[in-house]
């Protein structure tokens, strides 16, 4: 039986990330108490349901810290096939979403709520470790949450490890879920062609120029050497998917060129590949 933990920070997406795993049939329960967790496994696998899956999180206070006791547990049980999934979001995404809805955050009993968050992600960063799958919900809308959620726990014959390539400027700070980091600034730059500033990487004219040097296509060809040797030990580690950043000054030009790319291979070879570019025509606005 699958098996999903979902935890993470207050205003990242947990409770949208419950609803989509329940509409692809998963049995799921809400801010179940960490104690009961094997027993509600273990009445689903009575039940003969094939999935399930519970939000843990900070709402239940001290009784949180039994998480690790039911995780031991689970990952003994031969049936179950456990993934824990955290979501994660910037100081800023949270602190916006808080005040959009004007919620309470559950740890900032003094009204402040940057407290609560910082407190928050202290008490999280173990269990955020542990976690198989790390989704950076900063810039998503639901409909991206729910596609990344969708590729993540696919039906089976989907196995493989989902790839996503996402693209940024490092003047806007590096995505806080990468696991692999690739800086675009030694290709030249296209912004400072005049006819060519005004365009993204999704258009051909920049494309065409950032692909004209033999060092971009050796790179691409190097990137995809390396992920396709690792994948299969990500795998091995029960790491479901790889979050490839690709950056540039403005996370508009290069870095979005040498992503669409990626994301073609990537597909080519039979890889589960998501695409999104954080920062493009933010310096164009």
């Amino acid at each position: 039986m699958k098996f999903v933990i979902i935890t993470g920070l207050s205003g990242a997406g947990r409770s949208q990330a419950l609803k989509r795993l329940e509409d692809k049939g998963y049995f799921c329960v809400d801010n179940l108490p960490p104690k009961l967790i094997p027993e509600f496994a273990k009445v689903c696998l009575q039940s003969n349901h094939i999935k399930a899956a519970t939000v843990v999180d900070m709402r239940m206070g001290d009784m949180f810290d039994d998480i690790f006791e039911a995780i031991k547990i689970l990952k003994k049980m031969e049936e179950i096939d456990l993934s824990i999934l955290y979501l994660d979001a910037s100081d800023e995404a949270l602190v916006k979403r808080f005040k959009e809805t004007r919620r309470r955050h559950p740890l900032s009993q003094d009204g402040m709520l940057m407290s609560g968050i910082t407190q928050e992600r202290g008490k999280l960063r173990r269990i955020k470790e542990l976690a198989n799958n790390i989704i950076d919900t900063s810039t998503y809308s639901l409909k991206k949450l729910g596609e990344v959620i969708d590729k993540l726990y696919s039906e089976p014959g989907d196995n493989g490890i989902l790839i996503t390539v996402t693209t940024f400027g490092y003047k806007r700070g590096v995505p806080i879920d990468a696991d692999m980091v690739f800086d675009m600034r030694f290709l030249p730059n296209p912004f400072y062609q005049e006819d060519l500033r005004s365009h993204t990487g999704k258009e051909q004219v920049v494309r065409d120029y950032v692909l004209s040097f033999q060092r971009t296509r050796v790179f691409i060809e190097k990137v995809s050497e390396l992920v396709n040797y690792i994948a299969p030990f990500y795998l091995e580690q029960d790491k479901k998917q790889l979050v490839i950043a690709i950056g540039c000054t403005g996370g508009t030009h290069r870095s979005v060129v040498v992503a669409e790319e990626l994301y073609n291979v990537f597909r080519a070879q039979g890889h589960r590949v998501i695409i999104e570019h954080r920062d493009i025509e933010k310096d164009l606005q």
